[in-house]
């Protein structure tokens, strides 16, 4: 069963610093594109950032660009998410997804093949 798990989520101070891991079977790690989406209460689900698979190319929302890294460590089959200078309005639970790159990725309504449970991350003023 394919399975990705995050961790890395807590409260944090405006101004601070997270970094979330997804640690992800290897089938599917070492076959597929790894994003990181956010839902905050009452909000739909938002793209944060993706790392395609096949060109190394990394891809961010506005919100977080130049806040934000990913990346990805193949020996450990573990996605990361370094998140600094971190907002209140950053507040929400953090998913792991993973599949084949689509266009559509970096859309609200982008698709994924695989999904973690979420991690939450709460800023505070």
């Amino acid at each position: 069963q394919v399975q990705l798990v995050e961790s890395g989520g807590g409260l944090v101070q405006a101004g601070g610093s997270l970094r979330l891991s997804c640690a992800a079977s290897g089938r599917t790690f070492r076959s597929s594109s790894m994003a990181w989406l956010r839902q905050a209460p009452g909000k739909e689900r938002e793209f944060v950032a993706a790392i395609s698979l096949n060109t190394g190319a990394t891809y961010y929302a506005d919100s977080v660009k130049g806040r934000s890294a990913i990346s990805r460590d193949t020996a450990r089959n573990t996605a990361y998410l370094q998140m600094n200078s971190l907002k209140p309005e950053d507040t929400a639970v953090y998913y792991c997804a993973a599949g084949p790159w689509r266009s559509n990725w970096l859309s609200p309504t982008g698709e994924y093949d695989y999904w973690g449970h979420g991690t939450q991350v709460t800023v505070s003023s």
